[in-house]
């Protein structure tokens, strides 16, 4: 096996009984017909139980409203992302010469995806506990350093509060794409704030996931650019 390949399952902490499930999970569509987004299907699933078993031991005091919110912020594409990349997954991604010299390595919502395919392979190689285990390691740091209570208002909800509080107009939310089968469908929306110039998209399982994957990043946006004094300071 690659060397890359025996490194990189040390990082996860799960060594493949079956190594063409791991090298599956790695395998972008643009390289060939036995790609990965099944196993993305599978480990967004995975992972969404994982996490939430974390978080309903760390927030025993919380409620359900509470809980879907820390989730959501913690299963979304940056987070995923940020995680991909200290995995090393730009360097074991399989994908087409075109695909590569695009910059798909690099790409936020593929490393997403190949990091819930990673998690679908280790369930079917080894069952939930090994799968459980892994989402721990990998987003423990994450969940440790979560506060509930910083995230009581869901992203839409908070950037219309935000924008209302500087006599700003509501964002708009319209669908870019929707990629897949019917059975997993993926939605991409952009919102949009149009008086200021901005434009931030987001990517989610349903249309309303996506929307507050959008929102969040122009929430984002936003608070970096009023952290900075800039135009957007009330």
């Amino acid at each position: 096996m690659d060397p890359r390949l025996d490194a990189l399952q040390q990082r996860l902490g799960h060594r493949f009984a079956q190594p063409l499930l791991l090298v599956r999970a790695l395998t972008h569509r643009s390289f060939g017909a036995d790609h990965n987004e099944r196993l993305e299907f599978l480990g967004d699933a995975v992972l969404s139980a994982a996490v939430s078993a974390q978080l309903f031991e760390r927030f025993a005091g919380s409620d359900e409203g509470d809980l879907t919110r820390v989730r959501a912020h913690l299963v979304r594409e940056e987070s995923l992302h940020r995680v991909a990349l200290a995995l090393g997954l730009p360097e074991v991604l399989r994908m087409s010469d075109g695909e590569a010299r695009g910059g798909g390595a690099q790409r936020p919502s593929i490393l997403a995806d190949a990091l819930e395919a990673l998690i679908g392979a280790v369930f079917l190689d080894g069952g939930f506990d090994p799968a459980q285990a892994m989402v721990r390691r990998l987003f423990g740091e994450l969940i440790a350093g979560t506060d509930a209570g910083s995230w009581s208002k869901d992203a839409k909800t908070e950037l219309q509060e935000w924008l209302q509080a500087r006599k700003l107009p509501v964002p708009a939310y319209r669908i870019v794409a929707t990629r897949g089968q019917a059975h997993a469908q993926t939605f991409e929306v952009e919102c949009a704030v149009a008086t200021l110039g901005l434009a931030e998209q987001g990517r989610g399982r349903s249309r309303r996931a996506a929307e507050q994957e959008a929102a969040g990043r122009m929430l984002d946006t936003l608070k970096a650019s009023d952290r900075a004094g800039g135009p957007l300071r009330s």
